[in-house]
């Protein structure tokens, strides 16, 4: 969603400057109209380019990190996309629907953290070993696992790896969800602060409430005072 926001804002400046330079060129400068457009596109490119740097540098501040970590997040996001697209063009080699469900909870699992860094990217510190590790094993886990499951004979020694291979699997899947727990950890905090905070001021507001609801009126204190005096007499 913020890269779109950022396309859309490059565009709404460098558009316009644009189609500014290119009739203030042909017409003004009188240079061509080959000439007007290369010089106007060239405008559009190296205004889009600065408005990019100078997003990219706010971006970067607004999280507390310097350019180069931030492009290494971004650059890492990208890879990982890459790999969950080559987990899903798996889906269809392997021969069972237990296997074919293990992969799906492989490719969910790794979407979601991917979502999550590219949302806060901040919490690829959190999850460093899903993207520089467990991802490419699993990766590599399953392209063997469908090499193994294609091959037309299956002998003793093929079975037994096949069964090594899917129980590695399985155990690559618990460490990915635990992955995806460590990244959602700061939010199920966030949230139970929110609600803490929330009751709090629930409570507070109840307890006024009450203390109202007890509190005598002017009017009460009127009518004993009345009452006192009536009995003196």
């Amino acid at each position: 969603m913020k890269a779109f926001e950022n396309f859309i804002k490059r565009q709404s400046i460098s558009l316009p400057l644009m189609s500014v330079m290119f009739p203030v060129l042909y017409m003004g400068a009188e240079i061509g109209l080959i000439a007007s457009g290369a010089v106007a596109a060239g405008t559009y490119i190296a205004s889009n380019t600065t408005v990019k740097q100078i997003q990219f540098s706010s971006d970067s501040k607004k999280l507390g990190m310097t350019r180069s970590e931030y492009k290494h997040i971004r650059h890492q996001v990208k890879e990982a996309k890459n790999k969950i697209k080559q987990l899903q063009g798996n889906y269809y080699r392997v021969r069972s629907i237990a296997s074919f469900k293990q992969l799906m909870e492989l490719t969910r699992f790794s979407n979601k953290i991917v979502q999550q860094v590219q949302t806060n990217p901040r919490k690829f510190y959190l999850v460093e070993s899903f993207f520089y590790s467990h991802l490419d094993t699993a990766l590599e886990l399953t392209e063997k696992y469908t090499l193994l499951v294609g091959q037309p004979v299956k002998d003793r020694e093929l079975k037994i790896a096949l069964q090594d291979t899917r129980e590695t699997l399985r155990s690559m899947t618990s460490v990915m969800e635990r992955d995806l727990q460590k990244v959602l950890s700061t939010d199920v905090e966030k949230l139970r602060m929110e609600l803490d905070y929330a009751r709090l001021t629930v409570d507070q507001h109840n307890n006024q409430q009450l203390l109202v609801q007890k509190a005598p009126s002017d009017d009460e204190g009127d009518v004993e005072h009345d009452t006192k005096s009536i009995e003196s007499k």
